[in-house]
């Protein structure tokens, strides 16, 4: 019975008619198909890091002065106290609930100057490794 002077939607009717009805079945039904549902999570990517692109490590030389390199990498995501002559740029991304991927590119410097470059073997951009991992 629907209380006068409320108007339900046929939705809302539908669903009223479902759970009034004499047979005890269908509620637990109704429930039971959404009870699943419930376990569907969506994973985010994961980023992490200094975003690195190849054209920016491509430029970075042997000589260059802390500033050049701040200018052309941004700052280190990892500054060792212990080791002020070396700068590192980590890069993670995760695609949800996937394999992680590592990008590292070491700068090491002396009196200021870039004396040495370290990085991944086979360093991709982090806009190659993120349209790599795009689900279709």
């Amino acid at each position: 019975m629907v209380a006068r002077g409320v108007r339900y939607g046929p939705a809302g009717l539908y669903l009223i008619f479902l759970f009034k009805m004499r047979n005890p079945i269908i509620p637990f039904l109704f429930v039971g198909l959404l009870l699943p549902a419930a376990g569907c999570v969506y994973k985010i990517d994961i980023q992490q890091g200094n975003s690195i692109d190849m054209k920016e490590i491509n430029s970075l030389r042997t000589g260059m002065t802390k500033q050049q390199v701040v200018f052309l990498l941004g700052n280190a995501l990892v500054q060792d106290p212990f080791a002020k002559n070396r700068w590192d740029y980590v890069y993670t991304f995760q695609p949800g609930g996937g394999k992680i991927t590592r990008q590292h590119l070491t700068v090491f410097f002396e009196n200021d100057v870039v004396t040495a470059i370290r990085r991944s073997p086979g360093m991709r951009s982090s806009d190659e490794i993120r349209k790599a991992a795009e689900r279709p």
